[in-house]
């Protein structure tokens, strides 16, 4: 088993769970962990497991990019911004193509970068607390990559509100709208969650494993265009003057002053 800073990987009765082990940070999603959660999907992948749970240690699920990170962005190469987006596409990719049945327990917020990650599940259920947001917007960035996901999910006019405006919506609105699947309450989310991996695993791995393969081959071609054309959106707005001024103005916690390019 391989050894993980970020997450916690573990085994019991043919369900992996991983859990976003940064509670100090509110799971953060920094660029330690991208290459970690990579990894362990790898690790799910080769091994017995039937079913992946994936969950967050603490109150939250995953806050977003890691703050240190979002520092960072700004005096990043065109070139390392390219790689950069072209790592977190593959992740969420990654976790959409899985080839095992996979569930996001999500335990609270979920917000830009994690809501990407509780969404990109097969199954996702949360707490009623749970809150979740596209708000790239909101810090001159753009929600690029997980827009291609999003349109499929909740369809266009669904999709422009969320992106466009970057606002926090809660799991009564998610589940209503379709981009979770059930509420549990915090006490019985994992029960919940062991509940249905258990009825998964009733049905045969392989058709399992054909049925994600058809479902993901049916938008792949699409998806491979959209996705590029988003990992190059993403990297262009860090050149952006907006860009700068979003991330100083989150980073000093006051009002932006948009320039608009």
């Amino acid at each position: 088993m391989s050894h993980y800073t970020t997450i916690d990987l573990t085994f019991d009765s043919g369900i992996a769970t991983l859990t976003l082990n940064r509670p100090d940070k509110r799971n953060a999603i920094s660029y330690e962990m991208i290459d970690d959660l990579l990894r362990a999907l790898e690790e799910v992948r080769s091994s017995a497991a039937q079913v992946l749970i994936v969950t967050g240690a603490g109150k939250a699920f995953c806050s977003g990019m890691d703050l240190d990170n979002l520092k960072a962005l700004a005096g990043r190469t065109p070139e390392q911004n390219l790689a950069d987006s072209r790592k977190m596409a593959g992740l969420f990719r990654s976790l959409y193509d899985f080839p095992k049945p996979t569930i996001a327990a999500v335990n609270g917020p979920a917000v830009a970068g994690g809501t990407g990650l509780a969404t990109l599940c097969d199954f996702t259920l949360a707490v009623p607390e749970a809150k979740f947001g596209y708000t790239e917007v909101r810090i001159g960035f753009v929600p690029a990559i997980v827009s291609t996901f999003i349109l499929r999910q909740v369809g266009e006019k669904t999709a422009r509100d969320l992106l466009l405006t970057g606002r926090i919506f809660d799991a009564a609105e998610a589940l209503r709208i379709g981009l979770i699947n059930e509420i549990a309450s915090a006490e019985k989310l994992l029960d919940r969650v062991r509940e249905l991996a258990a009825q998964l695993m009733e049905n045969s791995p392989a058709s399992l494993a054909y049925t994600k393969r058809l479902l993901s081959d049916h938008a792949r071609a699409e998806l491979d265009l959209q996705i590029e054309a988003a990992i190059q959106e993403n990297a262009g707005i860090r050149a952006t003057a907006d860009f700068g001024e979003g991330i100083a103005s989150f980073l000093e916690k006051r009002k932006p002053k948009w320039m608009g390019q």
